[in-house]
């Protein structure tokens, strides 16, 4: 059978039948729409998670008896401000130009300058009014009276907000060097005077010290000695 088809299959060739090959299709991992959709869902939740990252924490409205606080660029608590004004009825025709409000300072922080936006807002959560505060100095748990010159408050206001603009503190002071004396020098031990002796030889005078060895001649070879003194 094997020479049989060998034979016959030049033949087929010769009539045009050519032998079907499968092609190989390399399916990409990129053309697959539901590989497609996986990579544009997981794009949008990235981006969206980059823009809630990226969004700074919103100062919080507080009724009219209510402190208002406002945090620093880290968004820990700066300050908080209290009204002290208390009528508060400002229209289009007749707007209300300034406001009393007390600043506490409530981080631990010393503020040079504190300036921020007292902000207002009808019963319809519209903003009605807007007007700038300042204080020069603020140390920490301290209260500040100020006001707000410049503000056109048209409406009656039923909640507010205050932005802090300007949070400067102050340089640290720097530190003060502690200038400590050098440590006392120990003393250095007492060397003993040198005690000077001589020695006599036949009438010739050595001089010697306690301690200090001298070489001399006797007979035909160099003698040293040594004068110690005996505990």
């Amino acid at each position: 059978m094997s020479l049989l088809f060998r034979n016959v299959h030049p033949r087929l060739n010769e009539c045009g039948y050519k032998p079907y090959r499968q092609p190989n299709r390399m399916v990409s991992s990129k053309g697959d729409p539901i590989v497609r959709r996986f990579l544009l869902l997981l794009t949008v939740v990235a981006f969206c998670a980059v823009t809630v990252v990226a969004q700074p924490a919103a100062e919080q409205r507080a009724g009219l008896n209510e402190a208002a606080p406002a945090s620093d660029a880290k968004g820990a608590p700066a300050i908080e401000a209290r009204l002290s004004t208390t009528v508060l009825n400002g229209s289009d025709d007749s707007p209300v130009t300034n406001v009393r409000l007390v600043i506490k300072n409530t981080s631990a922080n010393f503020y040079t300058y504190v300036t921020g936006w007292a902000t207002f807002y009808d019963s319809g959560a519209v903003r009605c009014g807007e007007g700038l505060f300042k204080i020069d100095a603020l140390a920490p748990t301290e209260s500040a009276e100020t006001d707000t010159p410049g503000l056109r408050l048209r409406c009656t206001p039923t909640s507010w907000r205050i932005v802090a603009t300007n949070l400067l503190t102050r340089t640290a002071d720097a530190a003060k060097e502690v200038v400590t004396a050098p440590p006392p020098a120990e003393p250095a031990p007492e060397r003993p005077a040198p005690v000077n002796f001589v020695i006599s030889i036949d009438g010739e005078q050595h001089p010697i010290q306690v301690g200090n060895p001298i070489v001399l001649k006797l007979g035909n070879r160099n003698r040293k000695l040594v004068l110690r003194p005996v505990p």
